[in-house]
């Protein structure tokens, strides 16, 4: 018994002995970062003033100091920085939905400026700017080994003054310039109109408006119509939007959801998770909606279509969307800035990430160029029909009503063919709204 007590004794004893062997190298490893870490800081002050007083020319040490804090955040991602007073104010009167530019949402690749997308009637939309456009130089200067606020800063000026952008564009061998008339931007957040009896809701950007703006505008569409029953259901158009305010995309999924998860975000600490879900009510009473997304679809774009995909409640048509899956927090610093910063990523409902991978479309629908026939729609315009023949009997079985009825169908789909020179991808999105229907209808 005596053998077996100290059997135990000498296995906690051990135990003792095994742990403190290790928590020593840990405290060790501890004080070693500290030592490290400080022995850094001391390196920048020390290169600080080396350049502050040794440097060829004087500099601004407020500049130098903020081009430092700057190139620290740059460095963890794209889409980490500093904002300077200015540059935070300008981005809250964006989220406000009013601002002086060219009217671009922008991300930094491979030391260029990226064009993430153009924002719906803007002067840089109207100059022909696309999704995935690369600009090289600003006014003939280059933008390379800039960082983002700087060639951003750049690109800004008063309102009326030229601008002169050389894009580097997929597809087109040589760089070309575009110039450009800076003027005041005025984002309205959603455009609405109705279409081949369909209601198509435009969200050019998610700012304090976007909810509110949809909410109204699809309410008088559909008081229009004479009612949902009059209606196929919805076309959410996605295209080229940038992103914007969480809140705002967590809305606008809600509002065509009755429950369930809508998108999830978590941090690097597992308390820093939060899970957003749907509460009761649908803006279209159960209505087909179908979401127009490509790869200009950013953010908080990609956070309602992959909702509204993941709980089978839209059909998403287009191309694949960009691949921005993380949550930018701003931080007010002392001084009247700001710091952009990182701090989680974000989930469908399905619980997958979008970083680097984007949104795929359910059917994967090209925009093709305008004026091209396909193959298939040559061959059913020259096709000849029963009705082309001489003396073909008539068709007994339809009444007066169900003729017309019949024609102004045949009305509605050669107007929706129509527009398939001016935005294939719509005229697919309101022909399957039309398919779709037809199978509630039926249900």
């Amino acid at each position: 018994m005596n053998k077996h007590l100290m059997a135990a004794i000498g296995g906690i004893l051990a135990g003792a002995i095994l742990t403190s062997q290790i928590a020593g190298p840990l405290i060790a490893d501890e004080a070693s970062r500290k030592k490290s870490t400080y022995e850094q800081l001391d390196l920048f002050g020390d290169i600080f003033e080396r350049i502050r007083s040794q440097y060829v020319e004087e500099v601004d040490e407020a500049e130098l100091i903020e081009a430092a804090i700057n190139g620290m955040l740059t460095s963890l991602d794209p889409h980490s920085s500093y904002l300077p007073p200015k540059d935070f104010d300008n981005m809250q009167v964006q989220t406000r939905g009013e601002f002086g530019g060219l009217g671009i949402e922008v991300t930094q690749e491979d030391g260029y400026i990226k064009v993430v997308s153009p924002i719906d009637g803007t002067p840089a939309a109207e100059a022909g700017i696309q999704s995935g456009d690369l600009i090289t130089h600003v006014n003939g200067e280059a933008v390379k080994g800039l960082n983002l606020n700087e060639a951003v800063d750049m690109m800004r000026g008063p309102v009326g003054s030229e601008i002169v952008i050389t894009v580097l564009r997929k597809d087109i061998d040589e760089p070309f310039d575009v110039s450009i008339i800076r003027d005041t931007i005025k984002i309205a957040a959603v455009k609405v109109r109705t279409e081949a009896d369909a209601v198509i809701l435009r969200i050019s950007s998610f700012t304090d408006q976007t909810y509110a703006n949809l909410q109204d505008g699809l309410k008088k569409a559909i008081t229009e119509a004479g009612g949902i029953d009059n209606i196929n259901g919805v076309v959410l158009d996605l295209r080229n939007n940038p992103g914007g305010l969480l809140n705002q995309a967590i809305r606008v999924s809600d509002a065509f959801l009755d429950k369930g998860e809508i998108v999830s975000t978590r941090g690097r600490d597992a308390k820093d998770s939060e899970r957003y879900n749907a509460t009761p009510g649908d803006l279209t009473d159960g209505k087909p909606i179908v979401v127009l997304i490509n790869g200009g679809s950013a953010s908080a774009s990609e956070i309602v279509a992959g909702a509204l995909k993941d709980h089978r409640r839209a059909v998403i048509v287009g191309t694949n969307s960009f691949g921005k899956g993380s949550v930018q927090t701003i931080m007010p610093l002392q001084g009247d800035g700001a710091m952009r910063l990182t701090t989680a990523r974000y989930y469908t409902p399905s619980g997958r990430s979008i970083q680097n991978l984007g949104v795929s479309p359910d059917i994967l629908v090209e925009q093709r160029p305008q004026g091209v026939e396909t193959a298939d729609e040559e061959s059913k315009r020259k096709q000849r029909t029963e009705a082309g023949l001489r003396g073909s009997l008539s068709n007994d079985s339809l009444t007066e009503d169900e003729k017309n009825q019949l024609q102004e169908e045949r009305r509605l789909q050669e107007e929706t063919a129509k527009k398939r020179d001016e935005d294939y991808q719509m005229s697919y999105a309101l022909d399957l709204l039309r398919g779709l229907s037809v199978l509630k209808k039926a249900n």
